[in-house]
Order: C-alpha cells, then structure tokens, then sequence
C-alpha cells in the first residue's frame, strides 16, 4: 500500500537475556551479594596484610567498607562517599602499602549508571583525589633495590588509579545508555501497539458502518417494497421477501467475520470476502432487486488479484450505492463504473436523482464518505462526492496499485 511503512527497528531491539542475566535481573538482592562477595575476594590481599600487622580496627574498616556495597543499589551517592573516605584512611594509616581496595570500582560503576555521563566522570575524578595525591606525594616504593627514578613510580601510580576510575564510570555510563536504548525500543513498541490497536478499531468500525448501513437500508428498501406489492402481484413479493431474507444472512455473515478478529480463541480468521468481479455484479444486482435502478460497466483488466484492494473498491462501490438508495428520490438511472488502466482503478458511481426532504438527509452523519475517503487514500488515491452537474449525486474514486502492494 501507499501507507508510509512503519520503521525498522531489527538492528535496534535489544538481544535477548541468557538465564543467568535473566536471574540476577529478577533478584537483584543476589547480585548485590554476588558484588560484595567479589568486592571481598580482590580485597584479600589487604586483609591478609593488614590481619598479619595486626591492625585490626583497619581490618574491621575494611570489612565495612566491602559491605556497604550491599546498599550500592538503594543509596549510590552515599555509598561511594563512605567507599572513597574508608579508602583513603587505610590509605593514610596503613604506609608504604601498595593494595589499594577495588571497592571504590563498583561505588563508581553504581553512580555511573544513574548519573548522567558528566557527573559521572566528575564522581570519578574527585573519588580519586585521595588515592591519586597518596600515590604522588606520599608513598614511597621501598625493597632492596630502589631504582634512581623511583620518584616515578608514585606518579605513575596516581595515573592509573585516575584511569581506572574513569573506566569504572565509563562502564556504568556505557550500561545506562544500553538501558535507556532499550526503554526507549519498549517504549517505541507500545506506542506502536496502541496505534496498531487504534488502526484495527478504525478499521473494524469502517466495516461494520458498511455492512450495517448497507444492509439495513436494502433490507429496509425490500420490506417496504415488500409491503407494497403483495397484493398486486404475490410472486413478485416472494422474490423481493426472498432478496429479503439472503440479505440478511450476509449481513450477519458479514458481521461475525468482522468482529469475529476480536475474539482471542477465533483462530485465523478471514477478514475479507472475495469482491472480484463476480461479487461487483452481484452487489449491484440486488440493489436491483431493491428497487435502484442501477447499472454496472467493467472496462479495462479484470482487478488487481490482492483481496484488500479488491474490497476497498468493492466498499467503495457499495457505500455509493447505499447513498443513493437513502437519500435519493425520482432516481431514473444510477451508474456504476469501474475502469482499469494499469495501476489506476477509477470508480464512478453517479445518479440523476433529487435529494430527499432535509429530515431525511439527516440521518447521514458523514462517517461513510470519510470510511470512502480513507479506503483511497490508503492506496495514494483520492476520493471526491458531491453533486453532479445536471443534477443528482457522482461519487469519484481513483486507487493506485503496484505488484509491491500485495
């Protein structure tokens, strides 16, 4: 169709979650632990060190620090203060060590990913101010052979407690913005379901304004017709009372497939008739029978052979016709033209009838030119109603189709 296609989005959904990651996503308080449990293992060698000196109220210190990660979640600003403050002071009383906690990695990582990318870098240049200016000014390297440029190593020190901080944040802020992508893609596709929902109301409403305007008004033709000629000639109103009653039943066959796609366990449903060529005749002939008098012209090749574009002309013609059986009066011929030319289809439905009284015109509300109007525009077409010069009503509609359409 000529309806804007929707965008693709195959490169932006994000890939699936594997049962780990689907796990820990569904108990968080377990990853916290798992954190902890592996902020505690590459803190083993400061524990070690500061047990075998026997600086226990260091060691407690340590203990807390790789706990409060357990609130890293709940409380990130808070707890990368505490981290960054127990750091510096095993730092300051704890000379000439050169472990450092990986703690203050996973307090950045937790700021990262709440903090938008410019605070988070600034977190991660200040969380490093203590340990950067211990590592430059304070610690000496100390062993057997001190090198002549050992002044060095603490600079170099202080460089790479900065770089990993960066990159600690760096991480966070790269899994914010996966998950603000991804909220982002969810957020695309329930807006896409709402109008996709929305598009289905419109269209189950387009089809049961022209299946029930249609059929009430020819069943309403016939039992009035009905009514009139039993007396006079029976025959003729058996034939109008059995016009009546097939009527009916296609419009409640009609009515079934149509909200039949409302109903979950309805299975594959058809949602369309089969309108070729035979349905047009058949459409006209029993307005016929009705009491219009209408004709049908078929030029050019036969319709395209997709059942959508195949109804839109057949709804279009109907809704025409249902006018002009509901507001014409003195209606003397009513012409139906449907022509092919290539990938143009050009519906003509004219009448030289006069419009009945206002009260009856009335009872028009607009919704089935505009359901018209739509049923063209949705393949680059263009729909015109109004009156005809002459006198009476025409009804214009041209369609485009192409083999890509189907």
């Amino acid at each position: 169709m000529h309806a804007p296609p929707a965008p693709s989005t195959a490169f932006a959904v994000p890939p699936r979650r594997g049962r780990v990651r689907a796990y820990l996503a569904d108990h968080p308080l377990t990853m916290d632990w798992i954190v902890v449990g592996a902020a505690v293992f590459l803190a083993v060698p400061l524990l070690v060190e500061l047990a075998v000196h026997g600086r226990w109220w260091l060691f407690a210190l340590l203990g807390i620090q790789q706990i409060a990660l357990a609130g890293r979640r709940r409380s990130p600003w808070a707890v990368l203060v505490v981290i960054v403050a127990i750091d510096a002071a095993l730092l300051y009383q704890s000379p000439n060590s050169s472990v450092m906690s990986a703690a203050i990695f996973f307090a950045l990582y937790a700021v990262a990913v709440v903090a938008p990318a410019p605070v988070a870098f600034g977190a991660s240049v200040l969380a490093s101010v203590p340990a950067s200016v211990y590592y430059a000014f304070v610690y000496t390297p100390h062993g057997p052979e001190i090198p002549d440029n050992a002044r060095y190593v603490g600079l170099v020190a202080a460089v790479s407690v900065l770089l990993m901080d960066l990159l600690a944040a760096g991480l966070g802020i790269w899994v914010r913005g996966t998950r603000e992508h991804q909220a982002e893609v969810r957020a695309w596709a329930m807006r896409h379901a709402e109008l996709a929902s929305a598009q289905e109301r419109n269209r189950i409403a387009r089809e049961m304004h022209d299946v029930v305007a249609h059929s009430l008004t020819v069943m309403i033709a016939l039992s009035d017709g009905a009514a009139k000629v039993t007396g006079k000639d029976p025959a003729r109103a058996q034939d109008v009372l059995g016009e009546l009653s097939r009527t009916g039943r296609t419009a409640l066959s009609d009515m079934r497939r149509v909200l039949g796609v409302l109903r979950e366990d309805s299975g594959e449903v058809s949602r369309t008739p089969s309108p070729g060529t035979e349905s047009l005749q058949s459409l006209v002939a029993g307005f016929r029978t009705a009491g219009l008098p209408a004709a049908l012209t078929l030029t050019g090749a036969p319709l395209p052979a997709d059942p959508a574009f195949q109804l839109a002309v057949y709804r279009i013609v109907q809704e025409s016709l249902t006018n002009a059986l509901r507001y014409a009066r003195a209606v003397g011929r009513v012409g139906v033209e449907v022509a092919r030319e290539g990938g143009t289809v050009r519906i003509r439905v004219e009448n030289d009838g006069a419009a009945r009284d206002a009260g009856s015109a009335r009872l028009g509300t607009g919704g089935g030119i505009a359901g018209m109007r739509e049923r063209a525009a949705l393949y680059g077409g263009t729909l015109h109603a109004g009156p005809r010069d002459g006198g009476g009503w025409v009804v214009e509609a041209t369609l485009h189709w192409n083999e890509g359409d189907a």
